[in-house]
């Protein structure tokens, strides 16, 4: 796990821009403490900072080989068997590391090298024999990846940040960018800044000085599944089990994330099973918030602490077990809210639900390098209660953003009012929906209902998943943490999603064939437990904190923030009773907050018409 930036200027000479190439790499020294290096040639500089995970002394980047050179993030999880064909093919390797191993595999393979790979990765390859740079996303967008497109070239980077330390860049917003931060659809290649590009999942850009272009590798596809349920759900546990353990590869601490759902629940006892039989025992982490338990309210997301649940996993799986336990008054702390802010790039305004997995991941990163996490089993198994509300089902809209939530309602009411027509955030969400729907491939074989629940999950794959994945990187890595998600695998997304739906939920429940596949392994408590969001905390001094920092900010009257804001939304919210603040208003005031943090840190220019 690394951060990697370059740039590719046909028209320039890049040996005389050396110290600019190594300040965009710089940006990232957070996800890479280990090491860092730079290779500058006349049209091409590459930059790596170094999170070692793998061959600790072999995998220095940017590494070179034949005609090629390569910057990496990530992990190749089948390297071992990919290292093996290469030998087999005459490839004499020096390290131990993966990142030679997808570097030869391009030089074997080229570009098909990614039919090849299971892993999380993003990773630039310049190719001095056609001077080509080749940049490669993994199938479900774990890793990010950003590119700049100029005039000769290009400038990319696994974090903004990254391109926006080079001089040739403006950093400005403009009303697309502003949109997408309003209506949370993750519009395909949005990256905030204009002129500013994601590589989508599963596609590779290329630029040479032809220009710019990409084509996609992997896409979801609709194939019949003709496994009966008892096959499918064999088939899940024993992906799932081959999944976890080359997950679990790595020469430093690992360990895995225990909420005390289901997912991650699952994970943490077919990791602890893995190592048992190897003499070794799990460390597990969670995090709560003083007093939730004792004074735990049920709302729309939640209907028990987690604690209890994960009491019944300790005890039976063993682990080395850590609670995080945070105080209402650290997550409310400014200077926390402005390193969310810059490992995330924008004002997202998730709040304490980002503050407070910060403070987790460090917390981890003290004692583990890698973590496993149960993210995504919801978007793959059909895990989130809209999934199952026939309201929201048949609404055509992105369902998140449907179902009663501190995500949904008028997301657009902090704007102020000037704003809100040219946004026109309702005429924006239903072309975004239509171009979602419109892009999903059906079997001629499927029912009106089997098709709309199709849907459903290739919404949540192509784009709630990726704002999720997006978070949890970016968060982790601010900390110097590897997080692993084993839900990701291609090849368990390709099956679960091809399953009917009456398989995923044939017992009447949500997530019905991981509930079965996992069973051996994940107590009766929790296997009967219903889906419960990420842990919020509901102390109503944390929302008192919230509004006299949003006094502060209204009396700021003069800072360019408030050009945005809807001053008549926030001034009665910040004299109403603490404990009488719904969650999407609480979101409201974070997202202002951060809005705020975010002016003072990145100086953007507003493009407005």
């Amino acid at each position: 796990m690394c951060g990697i930036a370059g740039w590719v200027a046909f028209d320039a000479d890049l040996t005389t821009q050396r110290d600019i190439a190594e300040a965009m790499t710089e940006t990232m020294a957070c996800r890479g403490p280990d090491d860092s290096g730079t290779w500058v040639r006349p049209h091409v500089a590459l930059g790596h900072r170094r999170l070692a995970i793998i061959d600790l002394p072999g995998g220095r980047q940017p590494m070179v080989a034949g005609p090629a050179a390569m910057v990496y993030s990530g992990e190749a999880y089948n390297f071992t068997e990919l290292r093996r064909e290469l030998e087999g093919k005459g490839h004499k390797f020096r390290t131990d590391s993966d990142t030679e191993v997808v570097l030869h595999g391009y030089l074997e393979w080229g570009e098909s090298l990614v039919d090849r790979l299971n892993g999380m990765y993003a990773f630039a390859v310049w190719d001095t024999r056609s001077e080509k740079l080749v940049l490669i996303r993994d199938r479900l967008g774990v890793k990010p990846l950003y590119y700049y497109p100029t005039p000769d070239g290009v400038l990319f980077g696994s974090e903004p940040k990254a391109i926006l330390a080079n001089p040739a860049v403006r950093r400005v917003v403009d009303l697309d960018g502003l949109r997408e931060l309003v209506a949370f659809a993750q519009t395909p290649k949005w990256a905030l800044w204009k002129g500013m590009y994601e590589v989508e999942p599963g596609t590779i850009v290329t630029v040479d000085r032809s220009g710019v272009r990409s084509r996609t590798y992997w896409r979801l596809e609709a194939r019949p599944h003709t496994d009966s349920l008892e096959t499918t759900i064999d088939n899940v546990r024993s992906l799932m089990t081959d999944i976890v353990h080359r997950q679990l590869v790595a020469d430093v601490p690992r360990c895995v994330l225990l909420s005390g759902g289901l997912d991650s629940s699952a994970v943490t006892g077919l990791a602890a099973e893995h190592l048992a039989a190897q003499g070794e025992q799990i460390r597990t982490f969670s995090v709560d918030f003083v007093g939730r338990e004792e004074t735990f309210k049920a709302d729309e997301a939640r209907d028990t602490p987690d604690t209890p649940f994960i009491r019944d996993v300790v005890d039976m799986v063993h682990p080395q077990h850590k609670f995080v336990t945070l105080d209402a008054s650290v997550l409310t702390d400014p200077e926390l809210r402005r390193k969310v802010i810059r490992a995330r790039d924008m004002p997202i305004g998730f709040g304490e639900m980002d503050t407070s997995l910060y403070l987790l991941f460090q917390a981890i990163r003290e004692e583990s390098t890698v973590a496993l996490s149960g993210e995504s089993a919801d978007e793959v198994f059909g895990g989130y209660r809209w999934f199952h509300d026939p309201e929201v089902v048949q609404t055509d809209n992105f369902p998140w953003l449907v179902y009663q939530s501190a995500m949904s309602g008028d997301r657009s009411a902090i704007m102020c009012p000037h704003l809100r027509e040219p946004l026109d955030i309702a005429t924006y969400m239903a072309d975004q929906y239509a171009t979602s729907v419109a892009a999903v491939d059906h079997l001629d074989s499927d029912d009106s209902f089997e098709r709309r629940m199709r849907t459903i999950s290739y919404l949540h794959l192509t784009r709630f998943v990726r704002m999720m994945l997006d978070r949890k990187d970016r968060v982790s890595m601010a900390v110097g943490l590897e997080v692993r998600v084993p839900f990701c695998d291609h090849r368990l997304v390709e099956y679960v999603y091809n399953a009917p739906w009456s398989m995923k939920f044939f017992d009447g429940r949500e997530k019905s064939l991981l509930r079965a596949a996992t069973s051996h392994v994940v107590p009766q408590s929790v296997q009967q437990r219903l889906k419960a969001s990420y842990p919020s905390t509901q102390d109503p001094s944390y929302n008192a904190e919230l509004q006299q920092q949003a006094k502060e900010v209204l009396a700021d009257r003069d800072h360019p923030a408030l050009a945005l804001i809807d001053w008549d939304w926030l001034t009665p919210v910040i004299e109403r009773d603490p404990a009488d603040i719904p969650s999407h208003v609480r979101r409201g005031i974070d997202r202002i907050l951060d809005l705020y943090h975010w002016f003072d840190m990145y100086r953007p220019e507003i493009e407005l018409p």
